[in-house]
């Protein structure tokens, strides 16, 4: 089995000290170079969403459509500063946590399905 790995044996004519570290500058430019692309691909994009989804939810108010992360699809009855009750059928509501409201609706979608 020794023929599979090769036999490896020290050179005493390169000393490896004397180099000292090779492209110190080169690592840097790989670690900016990571953390924009970490930004620009993860960070600001979520941010963003999170953004998007507190406007959403401060921005409820009685009679809208919406669906919840869940996916049922109703019309919000009443808000409150945590909840929301939303009218799924004729006389059945359901109360959700406002961070459940995924997204609004258009008018008259719920009479459309």
């Amino acid at each position: 089995m020794s023929f599979l790995i090769p036999a490896a044996f020290a050179d005493a004519a390169a000393p490896a000290a004397a180099a000292g570290p090779a492209g110190t500058g080169f690592e840097w430019v790989f670690l900016i170079g990571f953390l924009v692309i970490f930004y620009l691909m993860i960070w600001r994009p979520q941010a963003k969403r999170a953004k998007e989804h507190k406007s959403l939810l401060g921005g409820l108010q009685k009679g809208d459509e919406v669906v919840t992360s869940g996916g049922i699809a109703g019309k919000v009855t009443k808000v409150t500063d945590d909840f929301v009750v939303i009218e799924v059928s004729d006389s059945v509501e359901l109360k959700f946590q406002k961070a459940a409201i995924a997204a609004t609706l258009p008018k008259g979608t719920l009479k459309a399905i």
